[in-house]
């Protein structure tokens, strides 16, 4: 044995399981009285922050929920959705953050799939919810969150959330996650067939990725996050975490309406805030009369399909400066960042944005990322026009599908996590996404399985044929397009076929463009795709 590994050994002295529960432990001890959270007229210190998370925690194990529980929460941009992040997971249970514009077939399955054995559920969403708990055998707990500002909805727990945290104790041990590999939470994406695939996420990963955002953001004591970006977007990509790392201040926001964004940034001296492109182009084209002027420069970072120059010009016209971030659910959100070069202040406004959109390079706390030939494994040369797939390999990747070996197999196969992206790699090592392998359709920063809006469509009963593709869309970034043959002799109108998908799928997964007519296909019958593209990016 190497003289350097006798008799040296893992001690609690020497070695702790790394979780981002310990950021809101540290900084109730550091800044007790600094405030946490706003939200409209409620303030939390950090105090405060952590003694109602650990009155969540407590409340939980009291009624028999423990570690390794499934407890799922469907909530807004609310203090609740921080302490669930902090109060589940000291538990050593795993939070199930629920899509809000998930429809209820979905929704039960995930809830199905995943075992929740509670549900926190804002009554702003109780019209989907009671519809999902209406299809599943076993009803978890289901608790109410009756925020102040959420309108309408009926109640559908036992009890609601403050009189539920209001039996707990305020102070929680601090005895998890026995393993900093221990699942922290479970979180859906679509992925391109059938059912959603539940990504498993591990507390070491969800700490350093949220120290990663911390540096790569340089958020600190003084900074203030505005909430723009949904938490249940791969756990708010981990800035639930990295904020509270920072000290810094939460600022809570249900509803992402541009006056209330501007007003937001003006009166609480927001510093930072994260977005889709959607969210920024949003705020773009906003009428001037909401723009509410603010003295600082707000840091924003966006992700997904990259941002049309004209959009981040006028961002940086209003205050802001843009940050353009890469990654995946599989990856606890961003994975990537495009840092700015010395030289780009000098360049073009156009042929800066261009560079401004790119990829770039891979996290500090990530181990790599590289464009691969997928065939062969090997990186494909820095010559900005070799393709190949986006691979990543890191602490900062899921534990896998939970309960689908075949698709986490598939996943990491030769030791790297596969993306599915398309990319190329410049000179000094940038990745440039190009396309994407499985078809997914980002608009407004969720995901589309193309194939999951073809099935619906085929259940139509005048569809013969079916092919959805993107299709470039000002609002959206990218909406679907579907090309549609009927049967003989049938007619229909597009809307029909658009009102026939929003009413079996989660509205936003509806075209929003219809195109009748023979499909391109091969001579094997495989619909040829990169048709359709072409002629949705001309329509």
């Amino acid at each position: 044995m190497p003289i350097f590994e006798a008799q040296l050994e893992k001690d609690r002295a020497n070695f702790e399981p790394l979780t981002p529960v310990s950021f809101l432990r540290r900084a109730a001890q550091v800044v007790p009285s600094h405030t946490a959270i706003i939200h409209g007229q409620r303030r939390y210190s950090y105090a405060q922050f952590l003694e109602r998370s650990s009155r969540l925690a407590n409340a939980l194990a009291a009624r028999g929920i423990g570690p390794g529980d499934c407890v799922a929460i469907m909530g807004a941009n609310t203090p609740e959705m921080l302490e669930a992040h902090n109060g589940v997971p000291m538990l050593g249970a795993v939070l199930n953050s629920l899509n809000i514009r998930l429809d209820a077939r979905t929704i039960a399955f995930i809830l199905e799939h995943g075992e929740a054995k509670a549900l926190l559920t804002d009554r702003a969403f109780s019209g989907v919810i009671q519809e999902a708990l209406a299809l599943i055998e076993r009803e978890p707990l289901v608790i109410d969150i009756d925020d102040s500002e959420s309108q309408g909805g009926e109640l559908l727990g036992e009890t609601d959330y403050e009189t539920f945290i209001a039996a707990g104790a305020g102070a929680f041990p601090a005895g998890q996650p026995g393993d900093e590999w221990q699942a922290l939470s479970l979180l859906y994406t679509s992925g391109t067939t059938g059912n959603p695939k539940g990504c498993v996420y591990h507390h070491r990963g969800a700490y350093l990725n949220a120290l990663g955002n911390m540096s790569t953001m340089e958020l600190n004591r003084e900074s203030v996050y505005l909430w723009t970006l949904p938490m249940f977007h791969c756990d708010g990509w981990t800035f639930t975490w990295a904020v509270t790392a920072a000290l810094a201040t939460h600022v809570c926001l249900r509803a992402v309406e541009p006056a209330a964004v501007f007003s937001s940034i003006a009166e609480n001296g927001v510093s930072h805030m994260c977005g889709a492109p959607i969210v920024m182009n949003m705020l773009a084209n906003a009428p001037r009369e909401v723009k509410t002027p603010f003295p600082q420069t707000v840091e924003i970072a966006t992700g997904g399909a990259a941002p049309p120059s004209a959009v981040i010009e006028a961002m940086e016209a209003d205050g802001f400066h843009v940050t353009h971030l890469y990654g995946l659910t599989e990856t606890y959100g961003p994975a990537t960042v495009c840092i700015p070069q010395e030289d780009w202040p000098a360049l073009a406004p156009q042929e800066r944005s261009s560079r401004m959109a790119r990829q770039g390079v891979h996290y500090g706390t990530l181990e790599n990322a590289s464009v691969k030939n997928p065939d062969t494994m090997e990186d494909v040369p820095w010559d900005g026009d070799t393709f190949g797939e986006v691979m990543i390999r890191g602490n900062t990747v899921m534990k896998g599908y939970l309960k689908n070996a075949d698709a986490t197999q598939a996943a990491f196969a030769g030791g790297w996590f596969h993306s599915g992206d398309i990319a190329v790699r410049h000179p000094d090592g940038y990745i440039e996404i190009k396309d994407r392998s499985k078809d997914i359709i980002i608009s407004g920063g969720e995901n589309i399985s193309s194939l999951e809006v073809e099935e619906t469509l085929y259940r139509h009963p005048k569809v013969l044929e079916a092919a959805v593709v993107a299709r470039p869309d000002e609002t959206w970034g990218e909406s679907p397009c579907a090309f549609v043959t009927l049967h003989e002799g049938e007619q229909v109108e597009p809307q029909e076929l658009m009102d026939f998908c929003r009413d079996n799928m989660a509205h936003y997964k509806a075209p929003r463009t219809v195109v009748f007519g023979e499909l391109p296909k091969t001579s094997t019958g495989k619909i040829q795709k990169f048709v359709l593209r072409e002629k949705a990016q001309n329509l």
